[in-house]
């Protein structure tokens, strides 16, 4: 597995990058935003390890640029910053995942396992409600014809959801479905993933297909044009 890790702090990315090489990642590393940006548009990569406070362009753009040019390579933010908005302004640019520093390796490394894992193909069936159509083994989802630019943790909600129609999640349920046991952050979380996808799948095409039941969680219901 391939990854590339933007960060500016060369004794940390040096730390980062032999650890990971350790567990058997093939590890590429940028210093600033721009060669992080040029990188990730020119190479190949099944992950990028990202940081917020960079030179020259930050995470959030990076993120925010690749995702505008259609690159769904699954993103962890890595960031010394800390607190509900900064986490919040991470997924709405499009990352996958976020961890604090300091972090515990351990953790990063199950981390990043965990995000290969979900966007690796899987071997499930597709699945349906009305028109909104999901590919699990693709990892590909469409509103009637249209297809739905998701990053690899959207897909995985969406997905669940989908699975699981006509049925009231809690955000409980979708973080121990969706997310790692060893997920600490903070589980309104489930909200800034339903609000991203709610732009996506429902909005450009005026459904409600995702329910807020207040007080017990989320559910989807087969919403007609």
């Amino acid at each position: 597995m391939k990854l590339l890790l933007v960060e500016d702090d060369a004794k940390l990315a040096a730390a980062v990058r032999r650890g990971l090489e350790a567990e058997g990642f093939t590890v590429e590393v940028a210093a600033d935003g721009d060669e992080g940006l040029w990188r990730a548009t020119e190479g190949t990569y099944d992950l990028v390890l990202l940081d917020i406070m960079l030179p020259g362009r930050n995470g959030y753009r990076i993120c925010a640029d690749l995702r505008a040019a259609g690159d769904w390579t699954p993103i962890l933010m890595l960031t010394a910053k800390d607190g509900d908005l900064d986490e919040a302004e991470a997924l709405d640019t499009g990352a996958d995942d976020f961890i604090s520093k300091p972090f515990s390796f351990a953790v990063l490394v199950a981390r990043v396992r965990a995000l290969l894992r979900r966007s690796a193909d899987r071997a499930v069936a597709p699945a349906a409600v009305g028109d909104l159509r999901i590919d699990p083994a693709r990892r590909r989802a469409w509103r009637g014809d249209s297809e739905l630019a998701l990053t690899a943790r959207e897909f995985d909600v969406l997905a669940l959801l989908v699975r699981r129609a006509g049925q009231v999640l809690s955000k409980a349920e979708i973080l121990d479905a969706v997310w790692d046991s060893d997920f600490e952050g903070d589980p309104n979380v489930i909200e800034v993933y339903v609000r991203r996808l709610r732009r996506k799948v429902d909005e450009p095409f005026g459904r409600r297909s995702i329910e807020t039941v207040r007080g017990a969680g989320y559910r989807m219901v087969g919403d007609a044009p």
